[in-house]
């Protein structure tokens, strides 16, 4: 009766140990300043730093990430997309035609949803976001079928799982397709 009290108490405690280094990593995100990305125009990172955002940095990439810009609405019009992080949840924000009055937010998602185990028994987040266009689009369709894509006159969003998977987010006819990415 005694091991077995000892293997469930050692049990109950390598849980907590290994949840406690979740919850710790998920504390521990690299979040940077939205000044820090000098390619955004002033009026976005007034408006990022209203809303408490920081731009969250996963472990694949070296240099700063996450903030993007390309045609998402049409083609000939600059968008920028920034996934934002506040209170340890992502959404992607659009900020059309580069305009801080007319924001859209999608995907949200709580940023321990983004880790994953990185090798030498370490945790990292890896949710990253790019720009993709037509080619990319058609051929993720085509290697892996799908919700057939609608003809792409303009970027979409790949939303990436690090080194796993991803969905392409396509905005048609004012509302956003979930696209086949990465498999």
């Amino acid at each position: 009766m005694k091991i077995l009290l000892a293997i469930l108490v050692i049990s109950f405690a390598a849980e907590i140990h290994a949840q406690d280094k979740w919850a710790m990593a998920d504390k521990n995100i690299v979040r940077i300043a939205p000044n820090s990305f000098t390619q955004l125009p002033k009026s976005i990172i007034n408006d990022l730093e209203k809303r408490h955002c920081t731009i969250p940095q996963s472990y694949i990439q070296n240099s700063k990430h996450n903030v993007i810009s390309g045609e998402f609405k049409r083609k000939g019009q600059k968008d920028w997309a920034i996934l934002c992080s506040k209170n340890r949840a992502s959404s992607i924000l659009i900020y059309w035609n580069g305009s801080s009055s007319n924001v859209s937010s999608i995907a949200s998602s709580k940023d321990e949803g983004h880790l994953q185990t990185i090798g030498d028994d370490k945790i990292g987040f890896s949710r990253v976001i790019d720009v993709v266009g037509a080619d990319y689009i058609i051929d993720h369709y085509k290697a892996y079928g799908g919700t057939r894509p609608p003809k792409i006159t303009h970027n979409g969003i790949n939303d990436a799982f690090a080194e796993t998977a991803s969905v392409v987010l396509y905005l048609h006819r004012g509302k956003w397709l979930e696209l086949q990415g990465a498999d």
